[in-house]
């Protein structure tokens, strides 16, 4: 059977929880697509996460990798459109790193795309009544940074697709006023994106919604 590897960040910024964590945990050894799907936790560390994330697709060998993240703020489950080469830190990792315009490979490509189908998980998401929209930018943090990662990582596998999706804040996370969505929600959300990014090999051409 082949293999989706899904990976989630443990909590950071003074949280005590990660969604993405315990999505990962979630879809461990479950099959969707008829692939069996490995979840793997990332450290949030930048160099470390990377290297985890190659451990995990040396020892998976997958056909498709999704990087889940937490991104406190965004209301949707949001694929993301483009790594960019930079760390940027506008606070410190879980080993106390605070990287600032630093490149995130040297000589490296400045950007690279999602090989994901995102308008399609969109859609597919909105179809299941989850708010979703594509988002132009993954930050400059440790998820952009292992985005970036992911993608050098594949760019001479090129039969493996990759890339990263955010989530929001639990609400037992969420301040007053800040959106949520409830962890069966985005549970349910990364099914159906693994789903589709199985059964699309074309993206859809349409409007994302809301951009970040």
């Amino acid at each position: 059977m082949k293999t989706v590897l899904l990976t989630g960040f443990e909590p950071f910024g003074g949280e005590e929880v990660n969604p993405s964590q315990e999505i990962a945990r979630h879809w461990h050894g479950r099959v969707v697509g008829g692939h069996r799907v490995v979840g793997a936790l990332l450290p949030c560390v930048f160099g470390a996460a990377i290297v985890e994330l190659k451990k995990q697709i040396r020892a998976t060998k997958p056909v498709l990798v999704i990087c889940v993240g937490q991104a406190g703020g965004r209301a949707d489950i949001t694929p993301e459109r483009v790594a960019i080469n930079v760390d940027d830190a506008r606070i410190a990792d879980n080993a106390g790193r605070q990287p600032v315009d630093r490149p995130i490979v040297r000589g490296g490509p400045a950007a690279y795309w999602s090989t994901l189908p995102i308008k399609a998980i969109v859609a597919a998401l909105r179809q299941h009544d989850i708010p979703a929209s594509v988002s132009q930018t993954a930050g400059t943090f440790v998820c952009n940074h292992v985005f970036y990662g992911l993608m050098h990582a594949l760019r001479t596998k090129r039969a493996v697709r990759g890339g990263f999706i955010h989530v929001p804040f639990l609400p037992e996370q969420a301040k007053k006023g800040q959106p949520s969505l409830p962890l069966e929600a985005m549970v349910e959300g990364i099914g159906v994106a693994i789903a589709a990014a199985l059964l699309t090999r074309r993206d859809v051409k349409s409007g994302g919604g809301q951009t970040h």
